[in-house]
């Protein structure tokens, strides 16, 4: 898992919106157009970001179709959440 979040926040372009994705669905379960709004991003953005991190095992989603899913962390990365933070905190104070 440290790999992979390693990649995905820092290793690869977007890994600020994915970050913010991650934390916002810490905070709590969501569909696509909630993320897009309270985070101010495009809505194509939300599930470009919101496919990759599904694709990777770090959230799960449930409900019929795109537009009606609630996406949520999974139990891997609910687990690996301080570890998350520890990337974060690094990646923010050295961009």
């Amino acid at each position: 898992m440290k790999a992979i979040l390693w990649w995905l926040i820092a290793g690869s372009k977007g890994g600020i919106n994915r970050a913010r994705l991650i934390r916002e669905l810490h905070d709590r379960p969501s569909n696509a157009n909630q993320l897009t709004s309270r985070l101010g991003l495009d809505y194509k953005t939300v599930r470009f970001h919101l496919k990759i991190l599904q694709e990777n095992g770090i959230i799960e989603s449930i409900g019929d179709g795109r537009y009606g899913a609630v996406y949520m962390l999974s139990r891997q990365m609910e687990e690996a959440y301080p570890l998350f933070i520890d990337i974060w905190n690094k990646v923010e104070k050295h961009p």
